[in-house]
């Protein structure tokens, strides 16, 4: 693998693109501290859990305007009342005006339920346990969550991380582009060897920046795409189709 570009170049590109150093600041994604994260209920992971499930392939806006109905529907996502939603509770659900009457979707509440249950009752909390897995390793907890949890795998799971505040990057069309521009990986990264590799280039980036994983991501989006500042500005040479 050739030598990455620096995130000092990546970030001088970005403010470029975008207007300057403050107008990159203000697309920045906010990160939660440590002790946030291990503060917030329970409850909060499992309802944005939910909210990600249901976002996926609905339109977000309509999910928040009828989030309040969620939240009354699912019992304020009570971790303990979710996973003992039996059968007949679930055909209930799926005719409760209040939500998206999506039964596969909220077949997803009492599994992501038990798989809260489950870290808080070999961690303390679910929250603890968020909260202390280490950002060098953000590919292992995506992993973790698509395989304990339901319907939080791709992207979904990321999204859920980002909503809750803990820090991660994520892998859009933008960044991959930069990655493969970068010579990271050769195609959009999808086995383990290939998350590896692109969790080792965000580790080196976050060592050289000090910055959180978030915000590098976000930058890289930001250096690459079809957004310039001039409608003629041509891609950077290293941009050009790697084939």
């Amino acid at each position: 693998m050739a030598r990455a570009e620096s995130f000092q170049r990546i970030y001088e590109r970005a403010c470029q693109r975008k207007g300057g150093e403050a107008a990159v600041a203000s697309l920045l994604p906010s990160v939660a501290d440590a002790e946030t994260l291990a503060t917030t209920g329970d409850d909060r992971y499992l309802s944005l859990m939910t909210k990600r499930v249901f976002q996926a392939g609905f339109a977000w806006r309509v999910i928040e305007q009828k989030w309040s109905g969620f939240e009354a529907a699912f019992g304020g996502f009570d971790p303990a009342h979710c996973a003992a939603l039996d059968a007949d509770a679930i055909e209930a659900l799926a005719r409760d005006q209040r939500i998206v009457r999506n039964k596969q979707k909220i077949n997803s509440v009492p599994r992501n339920a038990r798989f809260v249950l489950d870290v808080a009752e070999a961690e303390g909390s679910f929250a603890a346990w968020l909260a202390a897995w280490p950002v060098e390793d953000t590919t292992g907890l995506w992993r973790e969550l698509a395989r304990r949890g339901q319907r939080l795998g791709g992207m979904s799971g990321c999204i859920f991380l980002r909503m809750a505040g803990k820090d991660t990057f994520q892998l859009t069309g933008d960044v991959v582009a930069l990655l493969i521009a970068n010579e990271v990986v050769t195609r959009r990264p999808s086995t383990r060897a290939e998350l590896a590799a692109c969790q080792q280039q965000f580790n080196t980036w976050a060592a050289e920046s000090g910055r959180p994983l978030a915000e590098i991501s976000r930058i890289c989006a930001l250096s690459v795409g079809d957004q310039r500042l001039r409608a003629d500005e041509p891609p950077p040479p290293f941009l050009l189709d790697p084939d």
